[in-house]
């Protein structure tokens, strides 16, 4: 009778913070979104307008009126093109990031003054890197939506589908090609050859460790009693990827890096080496951009473990990777469950993840991250863009 009640009690508690959780999020996306207007009037305009000079092209119209043959398919392009057009307020402004990080370093005399953009605190040069940045996410968004098809797909289907993922990659390599020659109009071999290194990490984090048709997959937990430290790799060379397999968080910040924040903090860096800022200030502006990367990367990953969620979720994302490290039994499960990489059994593994330590670990990791964007942040000069930044990671 004492074990009904305390197990029913241990629900209950569970329930409550799940639900102060949920209350939490949706009050933090509210003021994220504030967060980030009151940072666009630091830089002079709504930079989540930087990409419709690239997006409304005679190319890309062509294609949108393809995709319009996908409407009825279930195909992730579809839903991909209708954030690209509506707009996507959940999502993080990167092209904002490196503005703000430029205008917060401030603009060295040396500086042509043909290339200042005064009235923002900016050269126009950075603000073209802000854009690039932008571009480059956006067609890394949407090679990823390029689908695997099982043996069990009709060739109809098949056909059907195969026509979304041509529209998928010849829109991704279009801002990609774009984004480069804007790229190399700069005239920096030094930025040329850094935003390329973080364009080969996009790449790289969908070949590491193991995956199945479909669906990037945990490597088994064999090292989960250390921390393995990821050093930054403020240059062109690539990160080292056999220390961290196996070691879930590591495993998890190492992906996340390739997979974004990479491109963020070299973005960041790079806006600096345009101003001409020295080496240790160029760091602090990718340690800015990177850890407020991965910050934002854990809170969109914890959002699909609240209540009343459903759906798909990254078996790879930060609660499923924390949950691991301290549970790393747990392991077999999860990878039972995505033995059938058609039907997955995502509900399983949400109870799994719910019922332990995964989503307060993911919360604690995400406050690191924060953290670490603050102490980076400290050593900047006062500005309105510092407070700017400061007050992004805050609502996160």
């Amino acid at each position: 009778m004492v074990l009904k009640y305390s197990s029913s009690l241990l629900r209950n508690v569970r329930y409550l913070h799940h639900q102060r959780t949920s209350f939490a999020l949706t009050q933090e996306k509210t003021n994220l979104t504030q967060a980030v207007t009151d940072a666009e009037k630091v830089v002079g305009y709504p930079t989540s307008f930087l990409n419709l000079r690239w997006l409304l092209t005679d190319e890309l119209a062509n294609v949108a009126m393809h995709i319009r043959k996908l409407m009825e398919l279930d195909h992730p392009l579809i839903d991909t093109a209708r954030k690209m057009f509506m707009g996507n307020n959940s999502d993080m402004p990167w092209g904002l990031i490196v503005l703000l990080v430029s205008n917060s370093c401030g603009i060295r005399e040396s500086s042509s003054e043909y290339d200042c953009d005064s009235s923002a605190g900016v050269l126009y040069s950075q603000r073209a890197l802000a854009e690039i940045t932008e571009m480059i996410r956006t067609s890394n968004i949407l090679h990823k939506n390029i689908q695997n098809f099982n043996k069990q797909t009709s060739d109809q289907l098949m056909g059907e589908l195969n026509f979304g993922n041509k529209m998928a990659l010849l829109s991704g390599d279009y801002l990609l090609s774009k984004s480069f020659h804007k790229l190399a109009l700069l005239r920096n071999s030094d930025l040329n050859a850094l935003i390329s290194s973080a364009l080969r990490d996009l790449v790289e984090a969908d070949f590491i460790g193991n995956h199945d048709e479909q669906t990037l997959l945990p490597s088994k937990p064999v090292n989960t009693q250390s921390r393995v430290q990821i050093v930054d790799n403020f240059g062109t060379e690539p990160y080292e990827v056999s220390t961290v397999l196996g070691n879930p968080i590591a495993e998890w910040t190492l992906r996340s890096i390739l997979g974004g924040a990479s491109l963020l903090a070299k973005a960041c860096r790079g806006a600096l080496i345009l101003a001409r800022h020295s080496e240790d200030i160029q760091e602090l502006g990718f340690s800015v951009g990177k850890n407020i990367a991965l910050a934002w990367q854990v809170k969109i990953e914890r959002e699909p473990f609240l209540p009343s969620q459903s759906g798909k979720f990254s078996l790879m994302s930060a609660p499923v990777m924390v949950h691991l490290e301290h549970l790393p039994n747990s392991y077999e499960k999860i990878k039972s469950c995505a033995q059938n990489a058609s039907n997955i059994d995502y509900e399983d593994i949400r109870k799994e993840i719910q019922s332990g330590p995964g989503l307060e670990g993911a919360r604690h990791l995400q406050q690191h991250f924060s953290n670490e964007a603050f102490s980076a942040l400290n050593k900047l000069p006062k500005s309105d863009a510092r407070l700017a930044l400061e007050n992004i990671v805050k609502t996160m």
